[in-house]
Order: structure tokens, then sequence, then C-alpha cells
């Protein structure tokens, strides 16, 4: 391709990404837009690699799973070694992670959360969850950190936390959609100490001892959410300290959801409403939570 060709088609890239991000993200789409136009197109960009990952995972049996993983390798491998490719996301992408020099080793741990999602459909306890979380969204957290130049080590470790208490708010909002999947994610050491079993999570019966259980996992990821908070102001621009701390908010909403709905994760879906996210951002700004 031309320089002019190439340059044509990572616009296009970056156009697409940020239809992805809109259409699969509502949360980081709404709390995106308090972001500078380049670095709102890099983090659609980073955002759409990753929604393909998930994606990449989530359909079709193992072999088909194993087969688009590899596809994702090639994709990833692409953009940063310079290999020839008239793909648009992948263009978007390559100029995202040379623009704010996002190591690949980031996303080779991505590729591994993956692979750790077709072969692994229970985890014995949280340390083995911790791993996976880790892999599929500690790893995201940093990674948007070189995109918001949180480049210390403390700034680095609560993003982890965000990821991490992000993707255990994830797995509680998605029991039912999961478990349709064959996926517990919820640590078996934990689901046996309350007495609760696969049956009971197939029924979607909320007793006593699945409200407990579902207490400790909503407990768990607000002590994350609060370890990430302590970080967010060692991002040194404000809009992007904002945009974290929106981010933080709103997920953090989804589990409040939960507890106003009796814990009942099988009925419907947990989410936070646009007018809920407006008023979680009126409320962020006039405290001044971020600054």
């Amino acid at each position: 391709m031309s320089d002019a060709a190439t340059d044509t088609a990572t616009r296009t890239g970056f156009l697409l990404a940020a239809g992805i991000t809109r259409a699969a993200a509502k949360s980081f789409y709404f709390a995106s837009h308090f972001l500078p136009g380049k670095t709102k197109q890099a983090a659609y960009a980073i955002y759409a690699i990753c929604r393909l990952s998930d994606e990449t995972v989530d359909t079709g049996g193992p072999e088909g799973a194993a087969a688009r993983i590899r596809g994702m390798e090639r994709r990833i491998a692409c953009a940063y070694d310079g290999s020839a490719t008239e793909e648009p996301l992948v263009l978007a992408f390559r100029k995202t992670v040379e623009t704010y020099r996002i190591p690949r080793r980031y996303f080779d741990q991505l590729i591994e959360g993956m692979r750790m999602d077709v072969s692994k459909t229970r985890y014995r306890d949280f340390g083995e969850l911790y791993a996976y979380c880790y892999r599929v969204a500690g790893v995201v957290g940093l990674i948007m950190c070189k995109v918001f130049k949180g480049d210390t080590h403390d700034a680095q470790e609560a993003a982890v936390h965000l990821g991490i208490a992000m993707q255990l708010t994830n797995i509680l909002r998605d029991i039912k959609e999961d478990f349709a999947r064959a996926r517990v994610y919820l640590p078996q050491e934990e689901i046996l100490a309350w007495g609760v079993s696969e049956e009971d999570i197939r029924r979607g019966e909320i007793t006593v001892s699945m409200k407990g259980l579902l207490q400790s996992q909503i407990s768990r990821a607000r002590d994350y959410y609060a370890k990430a908070e302590r970080g967010i102001k060692l991002i040194p621009a404000r809009r992007y300290r904002l945009v974290i701390c929106l981010m933080s908010r709103i997920y953090a909403g989804i589990l409040q959801a939960i507890e106003d709905a009796g814990y009942d994760v099988f009925s419907r879906r947990a989410t936070v409403s646009y007018v809920g996210k407006i008023a979680i951002a009126f409320k962020v700004i006039t405290k001044g939570d971020y600054l």
C-alpha cells in the first residue's frame, strides 16, 4: 500500500474501532467522551482488539476458538513486526501501540487469558481465578496506563486492581450467561463453602446460601475498587483521571444494581442506565473526586 492508502485505511480502522466500542462497551464509550481526540481514538483501537479477543473465545467450539486465537496472534504480531497488512483495524492498532510504546508482552498475556478461557471452565480457588482475571483484565489496565501516562509502579498496580475489580464485576453480572456456556468463574472452594451447588446455579434460585456467596464476591470486588481508587490521582492529566474515576464508579454501580435486585443475577442482567451514568458523572464532577 502507498503511504496515502495506509493513512486512509488507518483512519478507517479508528472509525471501525469507535463503532465497535460504541456498540459493545456502553459504559466505556460514555466515559470516553471526556478524553482528548487522539487519546480517545487510541482507547477505541485497544478496546476493539480486546473485544475481538472476547468474541474469539465466546463463539464456536474449542477447535474453532483455537483457530481464532491463532488469528488474533497473527494480528498482534503484524502490528508489532511491521508486516504488510491492509486490515484497517490492525493498522489503527499498530499506530496506537507505536505512538504509546505499549509493550507487546501485555497482549501476549491477553492471549494466554484467551487460551485459559478455552481450556478451563472451572477455577479451584481465588488464586486461580486471579491469574485469569489478571491476564484478561489486569493487563488491560497496564495497557491503558501507557496511554494515560501513568508510568509509576503505584499507578500501574492501581490499574491492575481496577482491571481485576471490573472483571470480578463482569463475572457476577454474567453468571447465568456463563453457565449456559458451561463455565463457572466463581471459585469452587467458595461455592462449596457456602453450600451452593451447580444445580442451584442452573435453577437460578436465590437461597440464603446463594445470597451469602454473592455477597462475599461483591465484597471482594469492592475491596479491589477501593485499592484502585487510591491510584487514580497518580495519573498526571486531569481528564484521564476523570475517565478512570467514571469507569470505576459506573462499574461499581453494577454491584449496587445486583444488591438492589435482591442478588437476583438470573432473571435480568444488572446494568447502570444511561440516566444513572449521567448522575454518576454529575456527582463525580461536582464533588471533584478525580482532582
